[in-house]
C-alpha cells in the first residue's frame, strides 16, 4: 500500500483495553509489512499486592487487576506516562472510560506523528453547552486528526478468550483509513465490517448502555424474558430515533450491524450496566456505591450516558419523545418507583 510502518499506541488499559491490546499485539506481529512490532500501552499506574501493575504486565504479561487469567503477548510493552506512551504514534487506539478523555486528549497535543490518525473505542456521548457530541469529534477538534471508532457486541473477556464475534468500524475515509484499521483489529475470531456511518456507530455504541440499564432493572424486578425483550425493542426504536432526530447522516441500516441490534442484545443479556442495575433494584444504596462494589473501580458508562443525555433532551424539551431513556434517569438518580419503568412500554 505504499505507507511507512504504523507504531500503534493504545491508550487505556482497564478490561476492554486490555483485551484490545492483546488482539492488537497479536497482529501487528501478523501484518509486520504494515505495523512495528511493539505495540505501547498507557497504564494508569496503581499498586497490585505491593508491585506496580506496569511491572506487573511487561514482566508477568498479564494484567492482574483488569483482565486477570489472560497473557498478554510479549510486545505488549506497559508505560505509566501518556505522553511517552504515545510519542511518534502512527495510530492511537483511545479506550479509556469517556470522564477522562478531555485531560487525556489535551495532555496529548503535539506528542503524536504528523501523520497520526485516531480510533475511538469509548461509548458515551459528552453533554456540553446543551449540546451532545461524539468522542471522535473531541479528539479530532483536540488532536488534529481524523478520529474513526469502533463499537460492536464485544464482551471484553470473550473476545481475550478469543471466542467468536462481530465488530464494526466507522470511518469518513473508507480506502485508506478503513483498509488500515480493519488490518489491525480483524482476526479470525473477531470479525470487523468497515462502514462510512461513524456518527450512528456512535449512538449506538453510547445509548445501548442505557438501554441495558432499563434490561437489569427488568431482571432486577424479576420481570422476565418478555419483558426485557420489549425493553430492548423500544429501546431500538429510541436509539434509532435519537440518531435521526439530533444528527445528519445517520443511516438505518447502522442500526442492523454489529454496533446497533447485536450489541444491544449482547449488552442487555451480559454486560456490566445490566449486572449493575440488577443489583441496584431493591438495594437502597446509590448507583455510585453499586458501582464500586462490582466493578473494581471500573464505570458501569450507562449510567454517566443516561444522566448526559436526560440532560440534552431536557434542554430540547424532548424528554417525553423518549420515555425508555428519560424512565432510566428518573430509576437511577431521582429514584422514581422501579416499577414505573414499566410504563415506558406503553407509548
Amino acid at each position: 500500500m505504499g505507507i511507512q510502518k504504523q507504531k500503534v499506541s493504545v491508550i487505556g488499559s482497564g478490561n476492554w483495553g486490555s483485551a484490545i491490546a492483546r488482539l492488537i499485539g497479536q497482529n501487528v506481529k501478523k501484518h509486520s509489512d504494515m505495523f512495528e512490532e511493539t505495540v505501547r500501552v498507557w497504564v494508569f499506574e496503581e499498586e497490585v499486592n505491593g508491585r506496580k501493575l506496569t511491572e506487573i504486565i511487561n514482566h508477568d504479561h498479564e494484567n492482574v487487576k483488569y483482565l486477570p487469567g489472560i497473557q498478554l503477548p510479549d510486545n505488549v510493552v506497559a508505560l505509566s506516562d501518556v505522553r511517552e506512551a504515545a510519542r511518534d504514534a502512527n495510530i492511537l487506539v483511545f479506550v479509556l472510560p469517556h470522564q477522562f478523555v478531555y485531560r487525556t486528549c489535551e495532555s496529548l497535543r503535539g506528542v503524536a506523528d504528523s501523520n497520526c490518525r485516531a480510533i475511538s473505542l469509548i461509548k458515551g456521548l459528552d453533554f456540553r453547552d446543551d449540546e451532545i457530541l461524539l468522542f471522535s469529534d473531541e479528539i479530532s477538534r483536540i488532536l488534529g486528526v481524523e478520529c474513526s471508532a469502533l463499537s460492536g457486541a464485544n464482551l471484553a473477556s470473550e473476545v481475550a478468550e478469543e471466542k467468536y464475534g462481530e465488530s464494526t468500524i466507522g470511518t469518513k475515509n473508507l480506502d485508506i483509513d478503513g483498509k488500515i484499521l480493519h488490518k489491525l483489529f480483524h482476526t479470525d475470531y473477531f470479525n470487523i465490517s468497515v462502514i462510512g456511518d461513524y456518527t450512528g456507530l456512535q449512538i449506538c455504541g453510547a445509548l445501548k448502555n442505557v438501554v441495558a440499564i432499563a434490561a437489569g432493572i427488568s431482571d432486577g424486578l424479576k420481570y422476565g424474558n418478555n419483558t426485557k425483550s420489549a425493553f430492548i425493542r423500544r429501546g431500538l426504536l429510541e436509539m434509532r430515533k435519537f440518531g435521526k432526530t439530533f444528527f445528519g447522516g445517520v443511516h438505518t441500516e447502522t442500526f442492523f450491524e454489529s454496533c446497533g441490534v447485536a450489541d444491544l442484545i449482547t449488552t442487555c443479556a451480559g454486560g456490566r450496566n445490566r449486572k449493575v442495575a440488577e443489583a441496584f433494584i431493591g438495594s437502597n444504596k446509590t448507583i455510585e456505591e453499586v458501582e464500586k462494589e462490582l466493578l473494581n473501580g471500573q464505570k458501569s458508562q450507562g449510567t454517566t450516558t443516561a444522566l448526559e443525555v436526560h440532560r440534552f433532551l431536557e434542554a430540547k424539551k424532548m424528554t417525553n419523545e423518549f420515555p425508555l431513556l428519560t424512565s432510566v434517569y428518573k430509576v437511577i438518580y431521582e429514584r422514581a418507583p422501579a416499577e414505573s419503568i414499566i410504563d415506558a412500554l406503553q407509548h
